[in-house]
């Protein structure tokens, strides 16, 4: 799990939008660019490589 402290200053990369946590995938959300970022070993990997592209079901499920 993230700490607390870090996830409130991190922001996606490219557009500085806050990050919405999702736990079941434990994968660091921008809903502005609809990607992704993965979490691995309790790191965020902040990298547009490395992100994957959110489905148009998974971003209505975001804003429910």
């Amino acid at each position: 799990m993230i700490d607390k402290k870090l996830f409130d200053i991190l922001a996606c990369p490219l557009c500085k939008s806050p990050l919405h946590y999702d736990k079941t995938t434990e994968e660091l959300i921008c809903r502005a660019d609809r990607l992704a970022f993965p979490i691995r070993d309790d790191i965020p990997v902040m990298l547009e490589d490395e992100a994957r592209v959110i489905s148009d079901e998974e971003r209505a499920a975001l804003y429910k």
